[in-house]
């Protein structure tokens, strides 16, 4: 059985908070080559996922938050924002599914937050390719400017 419970959650905040990237995951998958991949991403709001896909290999993604708020956005091929939706477990909003190819990235709103996330394996890094061109690629001003500018833009930050 695995346990799945407050102490491992505050566990893998507190490596997030601590980590270079402000976020850390946490794999039950024994092996990199498992068929599915299961993990848990703490992710503070210092921490920057470039907008990305995953296609070829073709992969959905789906996550659920167990703790915290975060919001996920999708955009077309151009950068422009298609959709997005506040996750926050207290409020009703739970996880959300992404489908393979569409370009997307996660924004923590909140220290603490913790996600739970399947998705297809064998784990491969992501391909230069599926890296949006139209993005910074690491955390950099300019990446914490870029988050910024998209939280405006879909009204979270004024």
């Amino acid at each position: 059985m695995i346990k799945i419970d407050r102490k491992l959650l505050d566990r893998l905040t507190e490596s997030a908070k601590n980590s270079e990237r402000k976020r850390m995951n946490y794999n039950f998958h024994p092996q990199l080559d498992d068929p599915i991949q299961r993990l848990l991403n703490a992710l503070e709001p210092e921490t920057y996922l470039p907008p990305h896909r995953h296609q070829d290999p073709d992969k959905e993604e789906v996550f659920l938050v167990l703790r915290g708020k975060l919001v996920l956005i999708e955009f077309d091929d151009d950068g422009s924002v298609l959709s997005h939706m506040i996750i926050e477990p207290q409020n009703g909003t739970y996880g959300g599914e992404v489908a393979c190819g569409v370009w997307h990235t996660l924004i923590s709103l909140e220290s603490g937050t913790v996600i739970y996330e399947v998705k297809k394996g064998p784990f491969a890094p992501i391909s230069r390719d599926n890296f949006a061109s139209w993005a910074p690629l690491d955390s950099s001003l300019k990446a914490k400017q870029y988050q910024e500018e998209l939280l405006k833009s879909i009204g979270i930050l004024r």
